[in-house]
């Protein structure tokens, strides 16, 4: 039997932008405690995304590209009568959240040759414009769901 679930802290909104998921980025990002180098990196990003696309608001920019990120549906695998099912289930709003900062963060830091501020600040713009490799593994995510839908009844 499972004990209680963990509390979910309060995050506090960023300075610059007064928004809670700029905040969830940074803690994403953010390796070894060092949570300014991580704002850095975010913030920069946001400098070359106003500079791209200097017509749009580089917060908005980002919520789009979440919004094309997060995915909708994942598979899991259930074991039943001796055989693994992989059985599609909807991902709940905090674990879209999630999977969506941590893609944007390994697809970014798979760039090669730039700087981590570029490569983040890229992945953005990529997502916003629906390309890149953050919104191919949502699509490849949704296209596993799709194939497996006839399992769906083991979903419980």
């Amino acid at each position: 039997m499972r004990r209680n679930r963990a509390q979910k802290r309060e995050v506090i909104p960023d300075v610059k932008f007064n928004s809670e998921l700029v905040t969830k980025l940074v803690n994403t990002l953010m390796s070894r405690g060092k949570k300014s180098t991580a704002q850095k990196i975010v913030y920069g990003a946001f400098e070359i995304i106003v500079e791209k696309k200097s017509d749009i608001d580089p917060l908005e920019v980002f919520l789009q590209a979440l919004e094309n990120i997060k995915p909708k549906l994942e598979v899991k695998s259930r074991r039943v009568g001796g055989a693994t099912y992989q059985v599609p289930i909807e991902v709940g709003t905090e674990r879209q959240l999630a999977l969506a900062f941590r893609w944007m963060k390994t697809f970014a830091a798979k760039r090669k040759g730039k700087s981590m501020v570029n490569s983040l600040a890229q992945e953005i713009l990529d997502a916003f414009d629906n390309t890149g490799a953050a919104v191919k593994k949502k699509e490849d995510m949704h296209k596993m769901a799709a194939a497996n839908k006839a399992f769906a009844h083991y979903r419980w």
